[in-house]
């Protein structure tokens, strides 16, 4: 009789799904008693943002997922076409931790596990990329061992703009996949990067269409797709249209069809690949480059937990209520007034959060 080393013997899942699929040999054929590990954010109305209780089932998921010794690789992904994961769920951020340090830093304690059960995990792990994977999405990808995307993905951080750091592992990421430029760009300035920038900036491994329209394969068309030059040379390859090529892409977008199967192809192509190979000799080689990622994420994590914490006192109650409570199109602070009160000094009080906050203007 085998032992169990599982922490939790039978875990049932109910903020995200946990699914056991057939390993397929290289014929295509489901190998006896060898399966993968599904890992399935279920939050699509909220775009599969993780709540507490979501991010103690992905720790568990990941743990069961290692624990089993059928278990070839693990595909953490999500519900839907609309986003893998946009990050920590801002609902509850803005109604239970904004103001509450203490709290968001037992939260972020969660957080933390969570990056670890994946940085850690006795299987190779796919980020399965079906749509946004922004924020703390962005830092649990990150975290994975392979990307596979689809088009229409997109890529970035929002803590600067909402009111929070990445220090949920992209400050510790992204510049070893992207070098320090294009992290400082990625991280301070909050701009979004579509699946192809990603891919030529090597965020991520692979990327596949999405989109048909008339029953055929289309590139996502609301980005440049060619090699092109800008008047100074600069390759603009996966830059997002804009002014009137933007609007134009737009009516193509509204025609086109979503169809998942190529990315559910190439990421069981990919789950084959890792089947064929010595498990032990494939754990070691992970582990072997996980330790860059592990090296400055055990560095950082846990004095980052600290001053997360903290903020949720001052910035992130201030932007996480905003983007809550504020009117469509209108969910970010005033920059430029919130930095003229301080400026001034202006203590952090409820008179400075309602000068800012855009749920105010105007009540008064």
């Amino acid at each position: 009789m085998l032992k169990s080393h599982t922490l939790v013997p039978a875990v049932d899942f109910q903020h995200i799904r946990y699914e056991l699929r057939p390993a397929v040999d290289p014929a295509g054929r489901p190998v006896d008693g060898l399966n993968n590990a599904w890992i399935i954010l279920d939050n699509p109305d909220q775009h599969n943002s993780y709540t507490t209780d979501a991010a103690k089932e992905v720790i568990l998921a990941f743990r069961q997922a290692s624990m089993d010794r059928g278990v070839v690789c693990c595909v953490f992904t999500a519900v839907g076409d609309r986003a893998f994961c946009t990050g920590g769920n801002t609902k509850e951020y803005a109604e239970y931790y904004a103001g509450n340090p203490q709290e968001y830093k037992q939260y972020m304690r969660l957080f933390n596990d969570m990056i670890d059960s994946i940085l850690r995990c006795d299987k190779p792990v796919i980020n399965r990329v079906n749509g946004m994977r922004i924020a703390g999405g962005q830092e649990i990808g990150m975290a994975c061992d392979f990307s596979v995307a689809v088009d229409t993905a997109v890529f970035g951080q929002a803590g600067p703009r909402h009111g929070s750091a990445p220090d949920g592992g992209s400050t510790d990421f992204l510049p070893l996949y992207v070098g320090f430029a294009r992290a400082i760009e990625s991280g301070v300035l909050c701009e979004m990067w579509s699946a192809h920038k990603a891919l030529f900036y090597g965020l991520i491994n692979q990327v596949v269409p999405v989109l048909k329209l008339d029953g055929d394969w289309i590139p996502n068309p609301m980005v440049v797709t060619g090699r092109m030059l800008d008047p100074f040379g600069n390759l603009v390859f996966g830059d997002f249209l804009t002014g009137a090529e933007r609007e134009e892409a737009k009516g193509v977008l509204r025609n086109a069809v979503t169809d998942l199967s190529k990315l559910d192809e190439a990421v069981e192509a990919l789950c084959t690949r890792l089947l064929m190979l010595m498990p032990d000799c494939t754990s070691k080689t992970v582990n072997s480059l996980r330790k860059h990622k592990q090296w400055h994420w055990d560095n950082t994590s846990v004095t980052n937990r600290e001053w997360l914490a903290l903020n949720m006192m001052t910035e992130g109650r201030a932007g996480f209520r905003a983007f809550n409570e504020g009117p469509k199109g209108n969910r970010e602070v005033d920059f430029i007034l919130l930095r003229q009160l301080l400026a001034k000094g202006h203590p952090w009080d409820d008179d400075l959060l309602r000068a800012v906050s855009p749920q105010y203007r105007g009540s008064e």
